[in-house]
């Protein structure tokens, strides 16, 4: 009993929220591109999830079709030190360099930039796990952020 309370008190607070998929078909309108040709070039990582993100978009012919040339970049600095000179927080950047061709012309290059400070974590193995876990967080973002512009290209 207490289980369907919850879920119908879960299923009236979900549907009166305002709550809509970003990918749904009400929105895939405004996404009215897709990608014939995806060139990556650069750090493996980066470009693996850009790939996954932009694969459903390689699918299905659109009214825009592009052409991609991708080159990502990363880079860590150390942001602030300790009296010893050992760093207390970095800095990782992301550099995504974008050229987009379309019907062999060049439409637009674009460049997006995303960058994350952290602190120092004592533990090395740990460090260089939450490392990779904040590239593939800033390499989703900056997706997100290409896949708006390319939405926005006329």
């Amino acid at each position: 009993m207490l289980k369907k309370k919850f879920a119908l008190i879960f299923f009236l607070l979900l549907s009166s929220c305002g709550y809509e998929a970003i990918y749904s078909k009400k929105n895939i309108i405004n996404y009215n591109f897709s990608i014939s040709n995806l060139t990556l070039m650069g750090e493996k990582d980066i470009n693996l999830k850009i790939k996954e993100k932009l694969y459903n978009y390689t699918l299905n012919k659109k009214d825009k079709n592009f052409i991609l040339t991708i080159s990502s970049n990363m880079k860590k600095v150390a942001i602030a030190k300790n009296i010893s000179g050992n760093p207390t927080k970095f800095k990782s950047t992301i550099i995504i360099d974008i050229e987009v061709l379309m019907e062999g012309n060049l439409k637009n290059s674009l460049q997006i930039i995303e960058s994350l400070n952290y602190s120092n974590i004592d533990n090395k193995f740990d460090l260089k796990k939450y490392e990779q876990q904040i590239k593939y967080n800033l390499a989703e973002v900056a997706t997100e952020k290409l896949i708006f512009k390319l939405s926005n290209i006329q």
